[in-house]
This record gives structure tokens, sequence and C-alpha cells, in this order.
């Protein structure tokens, strides 16, 4: 007789690259060792039968700023990775700024990951970061397991990470091309960016317009034509942005760029306080459903939070003064879902944008999609399931959040972790590099 396997989860909706069917996912040693079919559930030491629930593959966000060490009193590994365990997240990346010191060479991704060991309730990979004067560190950097590199093209918002300007972006993707590594940029154009002229939200969107975000896109598009250097343009907000990139790929420009929750499911017009802030700034209604367009249409590649928290000190007292980000590292798969089924979209839409493009993005073959081989990170989600945003039960450390209050479709039940289902004590994650 066969061994039993590890886990055994049946769904009749399990979510697949072919779309939805009654399935079988069979775990041995962390990884899915067989998808089989759903009336024939094999021998195995744990078995979990969701019926009409949702199976989805864990959904992989390569966009969080953790910001261990240094600001862990804005966030850290523990609070993110249990908020990303809770919304269905398996796997984040975690991003090289608003820690202290920066991920900007070997030292401080080694002191990153020091901070990080033996907290991470999912697994983990790095960033690095292209700064003023570190090209040298680029190869490095890609050498001890970073995923690629972060630049800024205009203010980051903390003096030890300055921005690139336009000679030493080319000059880091020259680096990269000759590794074929990845940079990818904050793309916002600083000579079309101003200061808030007020404190109100119309004020603040003023300030950073569409433009800024297209002018700069199109910089880091020339430039990796003539570098030939892989680039990816972080938190599109601007739908200008959608024609230079779509015409970019067709050219066959190495050039990809992603979206996050709160662009597609925010709008200006509903802003009422600085818990929306963020850069590039939320924008008009037109510009959302211009933005999820480009998402069905193939020309932004997946969906992640760029969950950049802080404590709620900094978000007052206005526009003008509050930190700009957005806390959505444990709420992205409902609002996500919420936007996405009221505009005729599936399931298979929203892991294939939350799971299985970024994971593409960081080059992990073995996340992102319910396949045999794949490692076991799995979700039970209730797709029909309501609840009401409560800040303060939200897992991420400082309760902030524009969703606060707001009532989402979707509720995550249990989330597997490579086969072992997240208790939220005993941190499992691991740390990830590229290939793995």
């Amino acid at each position: 007789m066969d061994e039993p396997y590890d886990l055994v989860v049946r769904s009749r909706r399990a979510v697949t690259p072919d779309g939805e069917r009654p399935l079988v996912v069979a775990v041995r040693a962390g990884r899915i060792a067989a998808l089989l079919p759903y009336d024939e559930p094999p021998p195995a030491r744990e078995t979990a039968d969701l019926g009409d629930l949702a199976l989805l593959p864990g959904l992989v966000d390569t966009h969080v700023h953790v910001n261990e060490p240094g600001r862990t009193h804005w966030e850290g590994f523990a609070s993110a990775t249990r908020a990303a365990a809770a919304g269905g997240v398996t796997t984040i990346v975690d991003m090289p700024l608003n820690s202290l010191p920066p991920t900007v060479d070997v030292a401080s991704l080694e002191i990153k990951r020091k901070a990080a060991r033996g907290q991470c309730h999912v697994d983990v990979g790095f960033w690095g970061g292209a700064v003023p004067g570190n090209v040298a560190d680029l190869r490095p950097l890609h050498e001890a397991g970073v995923f690629g590199v972060k630049c800024f093209l205009s203010p980051s918002g903390v003096d030890e990470f300055p921005a690139l300007d336009r000679d030493g972006l080319r000059a880091a993707l020259a680096e990269l091309a000759s590794f074929d590594g990845l940079l990818i940029a904050h793309a916002e154009d600083p000579a079309a960016l101003t200061e808030p002229t007020g404190p109100t939200y119309p004020d603040f969107l003023r300030s950073r317009t569409p433009d800024a975000e297209r002018r700069a896109v199109e910089q880091v598009i020339e430039l990796a034509a003539e570098t030939g250097a892989r680039a990816h343009i972080v938190h599109v907000s601007a739908a200008a942005c959608v024609e230079p990139l779509r015409q970019a790929q067709r050219d066959g420009v190495r050039i990809s760029a992603e979206t996050c929750p709160h662009y597609l499911c925010l709008t200006a017009e509903e802003v009422t306080g600085p818990a929306y802030k963020c850069c590039p700034p939320v924008r008009e209604a037109a510009n959302r459903d211009a933005l999820w367009q480009a998402l069905a249409d193939g020309v932004l590649m997946g969906i992640v939070s760029d969950h950049s928290p802080s404590t709620p000190d900094l978000k007052v007292p206005d526009f003008a003064a509050a930190w700009g980000g957005i806390s959505s590292l444990q709420l992205g798969l409902p609002v996500v879902w919420t936007a996405a089924l009221s505009r005729g979209y599936g399931l298979a839409d929203v892991v294939r944008w939350m799971a299985r493009g970024p994971a593409a993005l960081a080059g992990l073959p073995y996340k992102g999609g319910l396949r045999a081989g794949a490692d076991a990170d799995l979700v039970a989600f209730d797709p029909a399931a309501e609840f009401t945003v409560d800040v303060a039960a939200l897992h991420h450390r400082n309760p902030v959040s524009p969703y606060h209050g707001r009532t989402l479709k979707g509720v995550v039940r249990t989330t597997w972790s490579r086969g072992v289902a997240v208790d939220y004590v005993t941190p499992n994650g691991r740390f990830l590099t590229p290939g793995r």
C-alpha cells in the first residue's frame, strides 16, 4: 500500500490555471504531490474537506514594506507576515527602504535577514536597492539572493534612500543587463512634481499628476530599450501610463508593470482623510476603470499591495503633511475580489493577477499555482461571506486603514504554508531566493 499523503485538501471550487473545478490536492513533504479527482480522496494523515469553499493557491505579494530593522514600530516581520497569512498571502518580497539600514549592499541585506530570522509566518524574499553611488553593489546583491533592485526616480520620502537621476538610472540598468538582473522603479518625474498648495486632497492630487508618472515611465522604457535590461514599473496609478507600456511591450522592450488594490477599488471622489494618502495618489473613477482594462488586456501583469504602513501620528494632520502609504496586506484579496466580482471577473482572474503574475515577476517557479511540484501554499477562501473591516482587529502593527468600516466580500478561512496550517503563533516561514 502506498504511503499516506501528509495532507489532502478537497474542494468543489479549486482554482487551477485551467479554471475552477472539483479537485483533491494531495501534499507530501511541503509540496503538491498530485492533483486528483474530487470523488477519490486518497489516504492521508490529515484531510480538509472544504466543500463549496474555494481553494486558491497562496497569493504572492512582491511589494511589501516591512520596515524592520530600524522602523519596527511602523511594522515588523512578525506582524507583517501574520497579516499576510490572514489575507491569504503565503509569499512576500520585502522592499529595501524604510528599514535602517536600507538594503543597498550585501552587509545591509544580512542585517535584514538576521532581523527577520525566526519571525516569519510565511515565506519571505528581499529586494535590494539601487541608489546613487552603489552600482558596484548590484551584482553582489544579486549573487546574495535578492530578486532585483528597487530605485526611485523622485524623492522616496526617506533621506537614506535617495533617487536616481537619468545618468544613474542608465548606469544601474546597464550593470543589471550584464547579468540579467531586474530593476523595479518608482516612476514619477521629479521635475513634474510640485508641493501641495494647501491641505486638501485636491491640492495633493494636483501636486502629483498623471503626466509626472507617464514621463518617468517613458524614461524607464527608453533606457531599458537602450541597455537591454529588464525593468518593471511598480504601483501604476495613472491610466496615462498604459499606452506607453503597451507599445513598449509590443516593441519587445523588457518592461512590465503592476498596480495595487487601492488604485483599483478606491477613487479620489470618495477620499475622506489622510488614511487614503499614498504616492502616487488614488485618482478618479474613470482612471480606475482604465486600470482594470489594462489588467484584463495583460499590459499590467498583476496586483500587489504596496503595504506601506506607519504609526498613526504620521498619518495626520492633513494631506500635505501626512505620510504617504496604505496598509493593505491583510485586505488585498477581499478588496480586489469585491471589486472584481462587481465587474464580472472570476476567482481565476484574481489568482492570475495576485498569485501567478507576481510569482513570475520574481522568478518563483514553485509559487503561485495549484500544480504538481509546486509548494503546497493553499488558501481556503469563502467568496460569498461578507465582513466589515475593523482596523483594530487586523494583524498589521498600527491601526490605520482607509478600508475601516467598509463591507467587503470574501473571507480567508485557512492558510497553509507548504502544507502546514498557519497558526499565527509558530513562525515557519522560510527565506526565498530567485528560482526557489
